[in-house]
């Protein structure tokens, strides 16, 4: 009898012990289990933020293209003017926004810039009301009619605003966001294709006389003294 309740007690204490070792076992294999869950979690938001800055470097690599609308055929505008002719409205409406769209996908924030170039034909017809017109114009206060250039650098402005003009109407009907527009004017000073300056040339030519259009990533400003 004695013996029997001695092999009892042995078994139960060997039954306790191996009780404890697969507790044990299994508890360190859920720390493990777990371990490895926030492993491969930590991997999977490592790879895709690498995927992510991979994205926008190659983006921040991609050069934008400059678009180039010549003075020419039925977007020509009027000898003197900056009034759009009705067609190149419709192409800014119908196409030339479509693309600009296209260019700036993302949620990057643009300075879309529009450059009025000219030939080197002397603009004569009365002097300049830039000084005293242009904001009024700006900020729709005045018709585009209403500014008399003066000057090729006028009326390259001048043609450049009728553009940027047109360009935020759209904007205020819930297109083009994330992007700045901006007014410029190179007058006859450069020639078509990034050739360089141009020489004298005083001769009336329609394929220096063109709208570009050169798209600039917006960084913020930083004041050089």
């Amino acid at each position: 009898m004695l013996k029997r309740k001695r092999y009892w007690e042995e078994e139960t204490e060997e039954t306790n012990i191996w009780t404890s070792f697969t507790d044990l076992m299994s508890n360190a294999f859920m720390i493990l289990s777990l371990l490895l869950f926030i492993t491969l979690i930590r991997l999977f938001l490592i790879t895709q933020e690498n995927q992510q800055l991979k994205k926008e470097l190659e983006q921040g690599k991609e050069t934008p293209p400059i678009l180039i609308i010549q003075d020419s055929g039925e977007f020509k505008f009027q000898s003197g003017s900056a009034v759009l002719p009705s067609p190149l409205k419709t192409y800014i409406r119908n196409t030339l926004v479509d693309k600009i769209e296209e260019i700036t996908a993302g949620n990057q924030t643009y300075s879309v810039e529009i450059i009025g170039h000219t030939d080197g034909q002397i603009l004569g017809g009365g002097n300049s009301n830039l000084d005293r017109n242009l904001e009024k114009v700006a900020n729709g206060n005045l018709p585009i009619t209403e500014l008399q250039p003066g000057s090729n650098a006028d009326l390259g402005l001048m043609r450049s605003l009728a553009v940027v003009k047109e360009l935020q109407g759209i904007k205020a009907q819930g297109r083009l966001q994330n992007l700045q527009f901006h007014a410029y004017s190179a007058a006859q000073l450069f020639l078509p294709n990034s050739q360089g300056f141009a020489a004298v040339d005083r001769a009336q030519n329609s394929s220096r006389r063109r709208i570009e259009i050169r798209f600039s990533p917006l960084g913020e400003a930083e004041v050089i003294r």
